[in-house]
Parts: C-alpha cells; structure tokens; sequence
C-alpha cells in the first residue's frame, strides 16, 4: 500500500513579507542628493532656456516689468532673417570656426592621440604639455593670442622682422584677425580632442589590432578599417564636442576687440542685443535660439546614436 503525501509547501513568514525600509537620514540624503542638483538644473539652464523662447517672441527693453513686454510674434525672426546686417556675417563666420576646428585641430588631436597611444617615451609629458592649454579660459587665451598677433610688439611680427607701425595687423584686418583667433582657439581644442580620443583608443579590445596585423594590415589601414570605426561612438562625442566649441566661442574674440570688424560671432550678437546699449531683449533671445537650434542639431544626433547603441540586443 502506498502512501501519498502531498508536497510540504514553504511557509511564509512575517519577516519574508517585511518591506526594506528606508531611514528617515537616508531619505533626507536621498532628496538633498536629487532634489539639489535639479533645483540648479531648473534654475540655471531650463528656466532661463524657456524664458529665452518665450522673450524670443516679445518685444521688452528690459527696463519695465512684465506688463511692459509686449507680444510681437515672429517679427524678430523676420527682422534678423532680413534686415539685420551683422546677422548673416556673423553665421558665416560660426560655419567658418566650425569647419576649421573640423578639419585642423579635431583631425590633428585624433592624429596625437593614435601616435600616444604607442607607448612612446614621454609620453604622459607630451599628453600634460599638449592639454594644458585646455586648463586657460577662452579669455586668457584671447590675451595670449594678443601677445602673439599684435602688430607693435608681437611675437609673430617680431619673428618675421615687421614689427612696427608698417608691420601686419594681424588684429585689425577683417581679413586676417578671424584666421588669427581660429589659430589661437585650434591650440587649445586640440588637447581637448586629444584627451577625448586617447581614452577611447585605451579602451578598444588589443585582439583586434592583433588580428588585423595577422591578416597583414599597415598601422593606416588597421586604423581606417579596424580602429575607426569600432570608435563610432566617441567620434560622435567629438563632433558634438567640435560644434558646440565652435559656436560658443565668445570670450576669445570679445577681449581682442569686442568681437567687431571682423570677429562677428553669433554670440556676440546674443550680448551685444540683451546686455550691450541696444538693450533689445527680444532680437538678442531670437538670436539666441537660432544658436540653439543649431546646437541642438549636433547632440540630437549625439542622443539618437545612443539611443540605437543602447536598443541594440
């Protein structure tokens, strides 16, 4: 005769069900810890953006209060898109530093991070020499680049023997002083993109160099086919990097002359319009947004490709 049991289930105990419960310290920690930096994410970024747009739309001094902004829909647009003339010379000189910093400093920091990244003797000295001037402010570099470019008692004059009153304006010329402040901030983009770069190139896996030596591929070609494009994701970091150094260079050009004759810059045009004389709150926040939107356009690009990587099973 056999007997059946049935099977003995587990039994749950209060302690089983008992929720983790939070102390009341941690949670003060946990709100100070979230809540804070939010606060100053609102306070600092989103409010003001969102002001921005808004302003962008009016027409407001800046004197009055509020019921002194008066709502002028797009006639800022219309006006900066038509009959502002600092506007398109302004743009043009943001496509002209976004292009440059694409070509020459963001290619040669790439080119300094794939030559440090062999070991080679010094190495960490040249990485420390050729970052450092990503440690200066903009504005510090402008004053240096004033030392090197001035026409009386500059470095480059002085090399070339034309210094003087008959020497080259460098600063001076509309022709010549955009070039000199794309060469000034190229210094100390490249150490940016250096810096990126390198740690990206430490973390790719060895066996695929290895595999490509194997196969018989030069150092070029394992870096065209192997190395660039396993680096997809912090190339996209570097061009985001690259557009939004170059549209908000403001200070480099500002200390040199007031980003006049010349060194107009979008952001420039933002200062000048909400805190220079002209006092024009709505044509500076509609320049404002025309820079953001165009930011924006690199760090969508910088979000969906994450977005994609990260869905990728």
């Amino acid at each position: 005769m056999t007997v059946v049991t049935e099977p003995v289930r587990p039994r749950r105990t209060r302690r089983g069900r008992r929720r983790l419960r939070m102390a009341a310290s941690d949670k003060l920690a946990l709100t100070l810890m979230c809540g804070i930096p939010t606060l100053l994410l609102l306070a600092f970024i989103w409010i003001p953006t969102l002001s921005s747009v808004y302003l962008s739309f009016t027409s407001w001094d800046g004197i009055g209060g509020v019921s002194t902004i008066d709502w002028v829909g797009t006639r800022n647009y219309d006006q900066i898109l038509s009959i502002y003339p600092p506007f398109w010379p302004a743009l043009r000189h943001n496509i002209q530093w976004l292009l440059f910093y694409l070509l020459l400093p963001t290619t040669f920091g790439i080119f300094l991070a794939v030559l440090l990244d062999r070991e080679l003797r010094f190495s960490r000295f040249y990485q420390s020499v050729i970052y450092l001037p990503v440690m200066l402010s903009l504005a510090l570099v402008g004053f240096i680049a004033q030392l090197f470019f001035s026409q009386d008692q500059g470095l480059i004059n002085g090399i070339i023997g034309n210094s003087g009153p008959n020497g080259i304006n460098w600063l001076g010329d509309p022709k010549l002083n955009l070039w000199a402040m794309l060469v000034a901030g190229a210094w100390r983009h490249t150490g940016y993109v250096m810096v990126l770069y390198l740690a990206g190139l430490k973390s790719v896996d060895p066996s695929l160099r290895d595999a490509a030596a194997i196969d018989g591929a030069s150092a070029w070609q394992t870096f065209r086919r192997v190395i660039f494009p396993v680096m997809k994701p912090i190339n996209i970091v570097v061009l985001v990097v690259t557009v939004i150094e170059s549209l908000r260079a403001f200070d480099i050009v500002y200390v040199v002359n007031g980003g006049k004759n010349g060194l107009e810059l979008l952001s420039v045009l933002v200062y000048d319009n909400i805190v220079g004389e002209a006092s024009r709150i709505g044509y500076g926040s509609a320049i404002g947004v025309i820079l953001l939107l165009i930011s924006l356009g690199a760090i969508v690009t910088y979000l969906v490709q994450n977005f994609r990587r990260e869905a990728r099973p």
